[in-house]
């Protein structure tokens, strides 16, 4: 049976190469606002699964959803997006 601590230094092995460049750490940081809506959007979609919606369910939705529009519009503007 082998230990784990006899391979830590293959299992733990790291390339430099694998990490992320500035370019593609900068690009996630400009499309971090447009995941957060996201996320905010899918919370408020899961959250509305379970029960009928009444007025103000619809209207926190529909605020949802317009602040990933705004996002992504943004993104769009700053030309961040365009990359791939």
């Amino acid at each position: 049976m082998e230990h784990i601590v006899t391979l830590a230094a293959a299992v733990t092995a790291f390339a430099p190469w694998l990490e992320p460049t500035d370019a593609e750490l900068a690009a996630i940081e400009a499309e971090a606002p447009l995941i957060a809506a996201e996320v905010e959007e899918l919370d408020t979609v899961i959250a509305l699964m379970d029960r009928p919606a009444n007025e103000l369910d619809t209207r926190r939705a529909r605020r949802a959803h317009a602040r990933v529009l705004a996002a992504r519009a943004a993104l769009a503007n700053t030309g961040a997006g365009e990359a791939a």
